[in-house]
């Protein structure tokens, strides 16, 4: 290793060389998480609910978690998302309208015992869903 009086850029070639071994960084330069993201690098997406579904949590756990199906308004694309908390699948039925955003798993995966699911239910029909669930406001029937 270089260690004169002008070794400065050496070192810093080899930075950049060897930087790409690094996964997180290759991910990163090549725009792999825009490409195969389904929100497309956005925070939060619009979607309709195709239908209700459960999805059996992981071992060693053991419950139904209730989720929805949803297809996106801007890209067709189709992903499962979590109704949080209890109760807030009865305030989301088919064809509402629904923004969903990531759920805070480990690098954008899922979060816990649950299978594939990397997002939640935020809003319906524009109502928050806490309010919803909590009998602070009524849902807008469309």
């Amino acid at each position: 290793m270089a260690r004169g009086e002008f070794a400065a850029r050496s070192l810093e070639d080899d930075r950049k060389k060897w930087h790409w071994k690094d996964p997180y960084y290759k991910k990163k330069m090549r725009g792999s998480k825009k490409k195969y993201d389904l929100l497309e690098g956005a925070p939060q997406a619009r979607g309709i609910v195709l239908e209700k579904r459960g999805v059996t949590a992981k071992q060693p756990n053991s419950g139904i978690r209730k989720c929805v199906r949803v297809q996106l308004t801007k890209s067709g694309r189709q992903l499962t998302a979590l109704a949080p908390y209890d109760g807030a699948i009865k305030h989301i039925d088919e064809h509402d309208e629904v923004i969903v955003e990531g759920i805070g798993g480990a690098k954008g995966g899922p979060k816990g015992d649950l299978w594939g699911v990397k997002f939640r239910v935020t809003h319906v029909n524009n109502q928050s869903l806490e309010m919803l669930r909590t009998g602070k406001k009524e849902k807008i029937k469309r």
